[in-house]
């Protein structure tokens, strides 16, 4: 969209273009006379076990992170990380010593809105398959997430979600799930397990009576859904903007046992 004419700070606008004032004569080529557009900063490079090649990314002061050349995560665009923390946390802040499982650091916006929303007892274990990704989450030099992995209160292991999920029987009052764009996965084909039958039951069952199991997905999946309802869980589906104001929908999916809702309707 071309800006507006008129005069703005430092000199006068020549078609929309800032101009430098006295420094800069009408006669100048036009593209002299251009802001420099900031480079994107390359800062480090990792591959998935399937191959994928993650690039991490600075620019003008904030960080994105490209798989295979596509954009998979941004600073920019961390409301729907955001939501699905509060809505699988915000039931957990008075909760004595609750624990919350996160699949997958990202740049570790889920994490920091479990931790703003947990008490002072509570525990998170997140569990990031890529040593790397923890590793620049962790760099002094980037602006990332040290500081929330520094937090008495988490426990990060280098490890497959999946195996978490398999050693922790009736273990957490909340998990979330941020492993991938969902069942279709994107990185690496492994993280598919988790959205079929047997990684749902798994989930399930590392749940404790009353807790919540969330998924964060790309875009809708009325399928996975079903495979949800299947195993005895209703489902919540709601739909967020990357950013509050713009960019794409994403789906979040927060779902509960069934017989846990009867019991605690029971109970009321």
């Amino acid at each position: 969209m071309r800006a507006p004419e008129g005069r703005g700070k430092g000199g006068v606008r020549f078609g929309g273009v800032p101009c430098c004032g006295a420094l800069c004569q009408q006669g100048e080529p036009r593209s002299a006379r251009l802001p420099m557009m900031k480079p994107h900063e390359r800062l480090a490079e990792a591959t998935t076990p399937d191959g994928t090649v993650l690039i991490l990314y600075r620019h003008d002061g904030e960080y994105l992170l490209r798989a295979n050349g596509s954009e998979l995560m941004s600073t920019r665009r961390s409301h729907s990380e955001e939501r699905l923390a509060e809505l699988a946390c915000a039931p957990l802040g008075t909760v004595a010593g609750a624990s919350v499982l996160i699949g997958g650091l990202g740049f570790g916006f889920t994490l920091k809105a479990a931790l703003e929303l947990l008490g002072p007892d509570a525990r998170v274990v997140v569990a990031e398959l890529l040593r790397e990704i923890i590793d620049w989450n962790r760099n002094p030099n980037y602006d990332l997430s040290g500081a929330e992995l520094a937090d008495p209160r988490v426990e990060v292991r280098h490890v497959d979600v999946a195996k978490v999920l398999g050693d922790g029987v009736a273990a957490y009052d909340a998990i979330v799930l941020d492993t991938d764009n969902g069942a279709e996965s994107v990185t690496t084909r492994s993280n598919a397990r988790l959205y079929r039958d047997k990684g749902i039951r798994m989930a399930m069952a590392a749940l404790k009576p009353g807790g919540r199991l969330a998924y964060w997905l790309a875009e809708p999946d009325p399928r996975f859904v079903k495979s949800l309802e299947r195993a005895g869980l209703a489902v919540t589906v709601e739909s967020v903007r990357a950013h509050p104001t713009s960019g794409p929908y994403h789906t979040l999916l927060v779902t509960q046992r069934l017989k846990d809702l009867k019991a605690a309707r029971a109970g009321a």
